[in-house]
């Protein structure tokens, strides 16, 4: 039996985390947060906690009361004003690691980073492990800074793992994000969106979840192959580049619309400056045994069926 702790298990990804964790024979999972997740869950225990205001004894005690073999941090803050964020997607992890470290040492953490640490990298390029993040926004500075954290973490014993995730996309996207966006405008004779011609790296949600488990599982030797400080940080993509207009095209030729599309929002901050991401996954591939199942057509027929079915 493997007991998981889940925080941000309401958000978008964390409860895809959960969904899948809950598949899997042996898992045990309790989720923590601000707000239990919505659904008929009631296998699951939840204990409250607000990440942006707890300070590490309190994480500590949370530890304890939970005893995690496995803690997975789903939680994050995609917009908001810089204190806000910063507390929740870099504070809230330095409190977090060092709880770790003094309630449950040998608990290993599996915290979801993203592309946005990397910022502006060389259109046409793989972005790697090894490429210099230059984040272009608070979104990204903040959740580098996690990263960061747990570089650092680790070298005093925290057994961390770092998922960078690219672009996720599935069924239940949040009404604020391109496809949800979408999703809400099919139907309609006209679709309103931001700026499409930046390439995205697309990955699909349970791609995402599959990530984790893998990340939660890969034996510590494994990680240790070849590398004096391990494998630790990995991306977690499709591995394609497209262009959001490719992604809005295809979503409509599916769901039967013929609305024209209309380029009008301003564009995301988060994307501001960022024309090109494609992730090389291979790390996670030899690491962790991970590559991405679903290809985008699969991911865009679930998200519709999922919006229909609501």
């Amino acid at each position: 039996m493997t007991r998981y702790l889940l925080l941000g298990a309401s958000g978008f990804l964390g409860r895809h985390v959960g969904d899948r964790l809950d598949a899997e024979t042996g898992a045990e999972v309790v989720t923590a947060g601000r707000r239990a997740p919505g659904g008929p869950r009631p296998h699951r225990p939840h204990l409250p906690v607000d990440l942006a205001e707890a300070s590490v004894d309190r994480l500590a005690a949370l530890l304890a009361e939970a005893a995690p073999d496995v803690v997975v941090n789903a939680a994050g803050a995609v917009t908001g004003p810089p204190a806000a964020m910063a507390a929740v997607n870099t504070t809230a992890v330095g409190a977090l690691a060092a709880a770790l470290l003094t309630a449950t040492p040998s608990a290993r953490l599996v915290h979801l980073g993203s592309a946005a640490e990397y910022g502006r990298v060389e259109p046409g390029e793989p972005v790697t492990e090894e490429t210099p993040p230059r984040p272009v926004g608070v979104y990204g500075v903040t959740k580098l800074g996690a990263t960061e954290i747990l570089r650092l973490a680790r070298r005093t014993g925290l057994d961390a793992l770092v998922l960078r995730v690219f672009n996720p996309v599935g069924p239940g996207a949040p009404a604020s994000s391109l496809l949800g966006r979408l999703v809400e405008q099919a139907e309609s004779a006209e679709v309103r969106l931001g700026p499409l011609a930046d390439h995205r790296d697309f990955v699909d949600a349970r791609d995402v979840a599959d990530a984790v488990l893998a990340a939660a599982t890969a034996p510590s030797d494994r990680l240790a192959e070849g590398r004096s400080e391990g494998r630790w940080l990995f991306n977690v993509g499709s591995g394609r580049a497209r262009t959001a207009r490719e992604l809005v095209r295809r979503f409509l030729e599916i769901v039967g619309s013929s609305a024209s599309v209309r380029e009008a929002e301003p564009g995301s901050d988060r994307s501001a400056h960022v024309p090109w991401q494609r992730a090389d996954v291979s790390a996670a591939a030899e690491a962790l045994g991970w590559r991405p199942r679903r290809d985008l057509d699969t991911t865009l027929v679930d998200v519709w069926a999922a919006a229909c079915a609501r």
